[in-house]
């Protein structure tokens, strides 16, 4: 498996992206714990020694950029910044240039370069040149003063020397430049050092009176080149050819050489990447600024750091030269934790491997930036993360984060204020769902959502997961959270656009051979006799994906409907049903059709497949008084294919086992049926937690699924057990109905996301 190619990794929580790390072997157990617990981050004691005044420690998020290939090896890239869609942005970038062979990145000897000022000097001219004829001596004594540096093959390695004619009050000026090689140390105060060993000697060889001493951070013999090559085949993006998107990234580059003001804000974007980077491995980005702005302005005019134009074969070519003189050993990587856990993730070599590193992500992001600029528009790209930033400064809570951030969106005023507006809209909205309330119950919710649009429902199932898929009975309900789908007929090409889930892909390209969700979305326009038609196909999914909650099959029923809305085309509810059912084929592999059958129809049922004769018994399932039902999410994604398919593998096995265990399961569900119709909380609440046991048995319960259901049955609840194909997802508890709320507060104590409905 690549190293640098994770996906779906943005999906995962925090502490599964590390056990991905861990599992990986990218950190090690020591590591893993520490950036568990935060114990990688500088306190304030720490910080005292380092700089003055300390008052505290300022906190910024670190991430990952994902999927680089540079000169033929992988790397994941920590990049610490504040600001949304950078990350995303360069992520996306690099699985483009990935895909097209990678980023080449060469880095020349970093050189780095100290100024002696000479002022007063007689004649500039025989100075100059005496100063040159005794460089060896200079050169000697600087590293005289720096022998380890040497001993690892670096030191000073020559000078030159520049005249600048003469000053109003001091006479001719000469500057000594020692050029010194600092190997993997950023070496400023190295060669400050050098710079003040050496100066009495060459105030005595010049004749002139040795004034300022100190480093260039214009460090212009530590260039960095980077390149990469796209065939236009992968530029491709919206109704945009690749032809057009090459075409225009060129158009948008020639405006940043000619135009300062351009030049500038395309510079910075340039920087966002290298700055990121240089953060996180502890490094002066301030010098790795100055130095880059200054190059940009070499010739007298500020400009581009980049140069796009298309080759021979018609390919986009990207080029980057910048100068970044950094390190990798020193203080500020050895006293930061952070920054040492950073260069273990990286895995980098040497200062030369780092700066290539750099400069092919300063590519990357300047690539991501006008490719967005030069088509949808920047805006588009930055929206979402822009949302979630506003969202969290607004305080949303976990529970309606994900709905702030669609609807701050879909009003396009992404504000404080108006996160706050719909925060409280949200709240009263909740309060108005909440058990004891009658004015909006769960079928409440339902109507309105099925008078809203295009939909699939979400599900929890109480008892039977598993047997059913082996002809045994289930019981399942609806839940309140749902799919939307919008359908809008376009000139050609059919898009699929899944903001929420981060999903922006076009069915032509060959990622159906891996994607299920491609693969189902194709089958369902062949199906309708769409295939040929354009269309633009937007979903809103309200339902925590690979939870167990029926989000795949409540995706494939919205766009099922989306489609035949937009087209004009008749289908029946059954209709739906049977072809989300072959979706659902595609995602599962062996479905018990429980989950389309709930998506289409929304309503409680206790439900069995007849696998013999290829049909579905299907028995609606009313209860006298709402049943109150927690959910909580583990937070843990989870695959049914998975799950189903080890439960299958030790069916064969072992078949008469497991037989006996989907029998006594499906004597549960059939019990429970007969619970719920004469409104019996604490027997369903038994059966629930019987099944779950023997769910347990069957090896698809998890860590997190254990501690929720221990927190919901200390809590008050009933019964508590997983719901869906287990191996991490959600979990359910039933109780009474002021049991509710101190059941989900616990679970939300422990760091667990949950919610509140009822089964009606």
């Amino acid at each position: 498996m690549s190293h640098s190619r994770i996906p779906s990794f943005y999906k995962f929580s925090v502490a599964n992206r590390l056990r991905v790390l861990l599992e990986r072997e990218v950190i090690d157990e020591r590591e893993y714990e520490m950036l568990v617990d935060g114990a990688h981050v500088m306190d304030a004691a720490q910080a005292d020694r380092l700089i003055e005044n300390v008052i505290s420690v300022f906190g910024l998020p670190m991430g990952l950029g994902l999927n680089f290939q540079i000169n033929g090896r992988d790397y994941l890239v920590p990049m610490v910044v504040e600001e949304p869609s950078i990350i995303a942005a360069v992520s996306s970038a690099a699985k483009i240039v990935r895909g097209a062979g990678g980023f080449e990145s060469h880095a020349e000897r970093p050189l780095l370069i100290g100024q002696i000022q000479i002022v007063g000097v007689p004649h500039a001219a025989h100075a100059r040149q005496a100063l040159l004829q005794n460089a060896q001596e200079i050169l000697d004594l600087a590293n005289s003063l720096h022998p380890n540096m040497v001993a690892r093959g670096g030191g000073a390695r020559e000078i030159e020397v520049h005249t600048h004619g003469s000053t109003a009050a001091h006479g001719e000026m000469l500057v000594v430049h020692l050029l010194v090689d600092t190997r993997d140390a950023m070496g400023a105060n190295l060669v400050n050092t050098m710079c003040e060993g050496a100066a009495p000697l060459v105030e005595k060889v010049s004749g002139g009176r040795v004034f300022l001493r100190i480093l260039s951070n214009l460090t212009d013999r530590a260039l960095v080149r980077s390149k990469a090559v796209i065939p236009t085949a992968r530029l491709t993006a919206g109704d945009y050819s690749g032809e057009e998107v090459r075409d225009g990234i060129i158009l948008a580059n020639e405006f940043a050489e000619t135009d300062p003001y351009r030049a500038t804000t395309h510079n910075k974007g340039i920087m966002n990447g290298i700055d990121a980077v240089a953060i996180a491995t502890g490094n002066d980005w301030r010098a790795i600024e100055a130095a880059a702005h200054a190059y940009a302005a070499r010739t007298g005019r500020y400009s581009s750091l980049t140069r796009w134009y298309a080759n021979a074969a018609g390919d986009l070519v990207g080029e980057l030269d910048i100068p970044l003189k950094i390190g990798t050993v020193g203080g500020q990587v050895e006293s930061n934790q952070a920054v040492k856990i950073a260069h273990r993730v990286l895995g980098i070599q040497s200062a030369a491997e780092l700066a290539e590193v750099m400069g092919a992500v300063g590519l990357a992001q300047n690539f991501a930036a006008i490719k967005a600029l030069s088509t949808h528009g920047i805006q588009r790209g930055h929206m979402t993360l822009h949302a979630r930033s506003v969202a969290m400064a607004a305080g949303a809570d976990a529970a309606i984060f994900d709905d702030v951030v669609d609807r701050l969106i879909a009003a396009g005023d992404i504000k404080v204020w108006k996160a706050r507006e719909i925060i409280a809209e949200l709240e009263d909205t909740a309060r108005l769902e909440q058990v004891n309330t009658s004015t909006n119950t769960h079928q409440d919710v339902i109507e309105h959502a099925d008078t809203a649009g295009d939909i699939g429902y979400g599900k929890i199932i109480l008892l039977g997961e598993h047997s059913v898929v082996y002809g045994r009975h289930a019981i399942a309900a609806p839940i309140p959270l749902h799919v939307r789908a919008e359908v809008t007929a376009q000139a050609n090409h059919i898009d699929l656009v899944i903001p929420r889930w981060g999903v922006e892909m076009r069915l032509a390209e060959p990622e159906r051979a891996i994607s299920s969700l491609h693969a189902s979305i194709t089958l369902i326009a062949e199906r309708l006799g769409l295939a040929d038609r354009g269309m633009r196909i937007d979903v809103f999914p309200h339902i925590p994906r690979a939870n167990g909650l029926g989000a795949s099959a409540a995706l494939a029923v919205a766009v099922i409907r989306a489609m035949a809305r937009c087209f004009d085309i008749e289908i029946s509810e059954r209709e739906i049903s049977n072809l989300a059912f072959d979706c659902e084929k595609i995602a599962h592999g062996t479905p018990s059709g429980i989950d389309n059958t709930l998506a289409t129809f929304g309503k409680p049922i206790l439900f069995r497949r007849d696998n013999a004769n290829s049909r579905a018994d299907i028995e609606d399932l009313t209860t006298p008084h709402p049943i109150p039902v927690v959910i909580g999410l583990s937070g843990v994604a989870t695959l049914t294919m998975q799950t189903v398919g080890s439960v299958r593998a030790a069916w064969q096995k072992n078949p008469e086992r497991y037989e006996s265990i989907f029998s006594q399961i499906d004597a549960l569900a059939l019990a429970g049926a007969e619970a719920m119709r004469k409104g019996d909380l604490v027997e369903l609440g038994e059966l629930m937690n019987i099944d779950h046991g023997l769910l347990n048995a069957l090896q698809v319960s998890s860590r997190e699924i254990e501690e929720l259901v221990q927190i919901a049955r200390d809590n008050g609840a009933l019964g508590a057990k997983l719901t869906g194909g287990g191996g991490g997802g959600a979990m359910i508890a039933i109780s009474e109905p002021d049991h509710c709320q101190a059941i989900a507060s616990a679970m939300r104590s422990a760091g667990y996301n949950t919610f509140i409905t009822e089964i009606r």
